[in-house]
């Protein structure tokens, strides 16, 4: 499986919040989602990103910026404007004394703001569902990230101020799909320059051996690997497996095994109907007991409550409430 790719390959995009703003100057929106990720991407005019944590971020034409929830910010056009909107958890839109919009600020399909051609259009994807497989990527990301046009020249703006508008079949799972690529593509130009803090074991992709063990680990979770067995494959003593592994990843290889286990584990949970005899088998557990186990102690629920926790999301209609 290739690395970057697998931030998006367990829970990708799914029901996901596409809109396009647009705004006349002076505007401002607070965002208090705590969406995993958002993607802003500025088509037009300029605006501030401004996290609560960290430093501001301004947006000009051909611009992306990247949020990390679950952190709260504001977008506006000056640091200083006071902003006009609230956005909360599921896409509800509020005005910032808590009274809800009730659709007064909709301009058609996927489209929010003033007017369709305001001074300022961004078009926004926000993944409202915590995934647990891109949980290791996203702890690398800082709150907010940021390319300029001269940085990564995004192909897909075009396209995407055309889809987003479209009100046909299907439509939903198009844009879903291409924000999944707009996000692992800008990710993959974030990581390329040399200031960015890449995880550990992304780094270490690029070692012969350790590199080799990673993948064999993520393609394969479900065979019995063992420090030896690893170390074979990837042509090494088992010391030396382990001392270079740590050195470079950060954990043992065993330790990033079964961190990997319960992650797809967690995933298929939230993701499938399969029984937890089924996920183990498909994860490398003996039995359902055993993930069981290892499961709790990892993320201090059971694998029945953390299935029961995305089945509540959708039925108290995570989605709804929407800005539009």
């Amino acid at each position: 499986m290739d690395a970057l790719a697998g931030l998006l390959e367990g829970p990708r995009a799914r029901g996901a919040l596409m809109i396009r703003a647009c705004f006349d100057p002076p505007w401002g929106v607070r965002v208090e989602d705590r969406a995993p990720l958002t993607v802003m991407l500025m088509v037009r005019g300029e605006g501030w990103v401004v996290p609560d944590d960290g430093e501001r971020v301004l947006l000009r034409a051909g611009d992306l910026a990247v949020a990390r929830g679950p952190g709260a910010y504001t977008c506006a056009d000056d640091p200083a404007t006071t902003p006009q909107a609230l956005i909360l958890p599921g896409g509800e839109c509020a005005y910032p004394d808590g009274r809800l919009l009730n659709g007064s600020m909709d301009l058609g399909v996927r489209a929010w703001g003033d007017r369709l051609d305001g001074a300022t259009v961004v078009l926004i994807g926000t993944y409202l569902m915590q995934g647990e497989i891109s949980g290791r990527l996203l702890d690398a990301l800082p709150p907010l990230l940021s390319l300029t046009s001269e940085e990564w020249p995004c192909p897909l703006t075009p396209l995407l101020m055309e889809e987003i508008g479209r009100d046909e079949p299907g439509q939903e799972v198009v844009l879903d799909r291409m924000l999944d690529l707009l996000v692992i593509a800008a990710l993959r130009a974030w990581f390329s320059r040399p200031e960015a803090a890449a995880p550990a074991w992304y780094r270490a992709l690029a070692d012969p051996v350790v590199g080799r063990v990673l993948r064999l680990v993520q393609d394969d979770p479900a065979h019995p690997w063992t420090v030896a067995s690893l170390a074979a494959k990837a042509g090494v003593s088992r010391a030396a497996l382990a001392r270079r592994f740590t050195g470079l990843v950060g954990e043992p290889p065993m330790a990033y095994l079964t961190g990997w286990r319960l992650a797809l584990a967690a995933d298929r949970l939230r993701d499938t109907d399969d029984t937890l005899d089924a996920i183990a088998r498909q994860v490398g557990y003996g039995s359902a007991f055993a993930l069981s186990s290892a499961f709790k102690r990892v993320y201090g629920v059971s694998p029945q409550e953390h299935r029961a926790g995305r089945a509540a999301w959708e039925s108290g209609g995570g989605a709804v409430g929407r800005v539009v």
